[in-house]
């Protein structure tokens, strides 16, 4: 057991909770609605590569990744070793941001990619994908505002809405890799 104490940044307890969860809630915004342009409105280009073909492959491992780490900073957390949880939850959001750079060159140059599979297979895909966007668009926000919270030192807020945060983030995660791969069995 560790019984390190957590760590906090000056600079964010000075900003009010209102002031913090707006800026969060802004840059969410803009980041969703630019991937919303991007996939369903710009389209690809006509310029591909094997580095640009091979970038879903690398989304599911960055996803899957993401989703480990996860897994270990709850396990840490749960042994209140808050210097492992803080490696661990800072490092899922260094491989998520990593996949969200990734998917947003994959997409420039791809666009989007439909989904063939027919049968039963299409409503469960469709289902997954549906949840995954909407709740992708919901976790940026709460990632954010459990980073804000916990490095401001609101640590009772924190553990409230981490609570909500964790599963969605790892729903999130897993669905994405699932995508990935019915992806690539259907089309």
């Amino acid at each position: 057991m560790n019984n390190d104490k957590p760590f906090t940044l000056d600079l964010l307890k000075d900003i009010s909770l209102a002031k913090a969860i707006g800026v969060i809630l802004l840059i969410s915004a803009a980041a969703f609605g630019f991937l919303i342009w991007l996939i369903y409105f710009k389209g690809g280009s006509d310029y591909s590569s094997n580095l640009i073909t091979s970038l879903p492959a690398l989304n599911a491992l960055l996803n899957s990744t993401s989703t480990v780490l996860l897994l270990f900073g709850y396990n840490a957390i749960r042994q209140r070793d808050f210097t492992k949880h803080m490696k661990y939850n800072l490092t899922a959001f260094v491989t998520s941001s990593l996949f969200l750079i990734s998917y947003v060159i994959y997409h420039n140059f791809h666009g989007s990619t439909p989904f063939t599979g027919q049968g039963i297979i299409r409503p469960v895909y469709f289902f997954i994908l549906i949840s995954h966007i909407i709740l992708s668009a919901l976790v940026m926000p709460m990632i954010l505002t459990s980073f804000y919270l916990a490095f401001s030192g609101k640590l009772k807020l924190h553990r409230r809405v981490s609570k909500v945060t964790l599963p969605v983030w790892l729903y999130v995660s897993v669905t994405g890799v699932v995508i990935f791969f019915l992806l690539r069995a259907y089309s």
